[in-house]
């Protein structure tokens, strides 16, 4: 995994000493829970280091070494004919004195190697190679950097903090170089290698600031892994890996006992070398980087447009149904207003129907009245004495210009007379009990708004 450890991945120093080991690793995380704080450490097998650079990876967003992403490996281009490859030779015996004991030993040399590719070769049909069954890359690449340090010291370049599948991805994703170097335990060189050029200061400082760096033993499965991939011819062994052409591909190789300067001048001419591919990816990307943000704003003043617009449709339906609805609420009040008014008009039309006759002028018990209605007309009819105040009302009601509801007063003494009958007067008296004589004027009073 790994990713950015700060700017320029600095090596940490941190005292792995188990009684205060809490404190300064609380600082550097921010976890508060103790037990987290141990278990995170336990984790990486107590190294400070490592738990500190996989925690400020977590917050950066990138996976934890020890929870993986089930993402594809990338695949490594090695089949570009324009990698650089400088390989270093043993020197040549020199003087009668080496020659003559290099042919000595060149017999048993190559008597013990012959035996030993055939025993291994043996040994594969026999037993699989262990090697082949990547179980624990993390645990691997761990392991390999606690033997490096307690047989070479803690002052080595940064090694990087997981799996080679995530170190690919993070120099992809960051456009940095990654530096791999594979380790063979049993070669003759790799010790004074590892002892005077890699751990040189200037080597460290090269590295640390420029590149990413990831190491593994061949006798590990995840180096063992790497190797075949890479197919290195001897050791010790360095291979430069960048972004190429949209790939993932070695561009440079180093093979041999190679000298601090010498080591530091082949990877800056590499870099020098390919430099421009990465300037070029990171235009690219920053044009499409540009070109997304540009379609995510055009995307979202589409999206506002649409929204306004749908905001406008929603209100136009909104008034259109508003409209419809007062529409209708203005139809049911006319057709309610034409059945009040035609049930009205029946019913004065039957009010007039069942009125008795009038009474003539010459019959002594008739009385004349004269109706003042509220339009200022008069009307005039005659009623006999023993007929209820309830004729009168129905022949007011009976009339065209008479209101809806009214009530009819007396002017001496004045007084409403009780023609509708109520808790008062159930059955309303007649007109000669209510003390009409035979000929009134009464007041219609319309109460229509009342």
């Amino acid at each position: 995994m790994g990713g950015s450890f700060e700017s320029g991945r600095q090596r940490l120093q941190v005292s792995q000493d188990l009684t205060c080991f809490h404190p300064s690793f609380q600082d550097l995380t921010g976890i508060e829970s103790m037990d987290q704080c141990r278990h995170t450490l336990e984790q990486h097998n107590w190294n400070i280091e490592a738990a500190v650079q996989d925690r400020l990876n977590e917050q950066e967003g990138v996976p934890s070494v020890f929870n993986p992403p089930p993402s594809r490996p990338l695949q490594v281009n090695t089949a570009d004919h324009r990698i650089y490859s400088y390989v270093v030779s043993r020197p040549q015996p020199r003087g009668l004195l080496g020659w003559g004991y290099y042919l000595i030993m060149l017999p048993f040399r190559f008597t013990y190697y012959t035996i030993l590719d055939i025993f291994r070769f043996a040994l594969r049909f026999i037993r699989p190679d262990p090697r082949s069954r990547v179980t624990d890359p993390v645990g691997d690449i761990v392991s390999f950097m606690h033997s490096f340090e307690e047989k070479y010291g803690r002052a080595h370049p940064v090694f990087y903090q997981g799996t080679y599948s995530q170190a690919l991805n993070d120099a992809k994703r960051e456009l940095r170089f990654l530096l791999v170097y594979l380790h063979g335990d049993d070669h003759q060189d790799s010790d004074e290698f590892c002892r005077n050029t890699l751990c040189a200061p200037e080597v460290i400082s090269l590295i640390n600031t420029r590149m990413l760096f990831w190491a593994c033993s061949t006798n590990k499965p995840e180096g063992y892994r790497v190797s075949q991939a890479l197919r290195e011819n001897t050791y010790p062994f360095l291979a430069m890996i960048m972004l190429k052409d949209r790939r993932m591909t070695v561009v440079g190789r180093l093979e041999g006992l190679i000298q601090p300067d010498d080591l530091i001048n082949q990877l800056t001419f590499i870099m020098d070398a390919n430099q421009t591919y990465l300037v070029s990816e990171r235009l690219e990307r920053e044009e499409r980087n540009q070109t997304q943000v540009l379609r995510q704003q055009q995307d979202e003043a589409y999206l506002a447009s649409l929204r306004a617009d749908q905001e406008k449709e929603r209100k136009k339906r909104e008034e259109r149904e508003r409209k419809r609805r007062k529409e209708e609420e203005v139809q049911q009040q006319k057709l309610a207003e034409e059945r009040r008014r035609r049930n009205l008009q029946e019913e004065k039309e039957r009010k007039l129907e069942c009125l008795p006759p009038e009474p003539s002028p010459d019959d002594p018990e008739s009385v004349k009245i004269i109706f003042k209605l509220p339009n200022d007309s008069r009307v005039e009819r005659r009623f006999h004495f023993s007929q209820s105040l309830t004729v009168i009302h129905d022949f007011l009601f009976s009339l065209k210009e008479s209101p809806e509801k009214f009530q009819i007063e007396a002017n001496f003494p004045r007084r409403v007379l009780p023609c509708i009958p109520s808790e008062e007067w159930p059955n309303p008296p007649t007109l000669q009990e209510a003390g009409l004589s035979h000929t009134e004027v009464l007041f219609v009073q319309d109460l229509t708004d009342e």
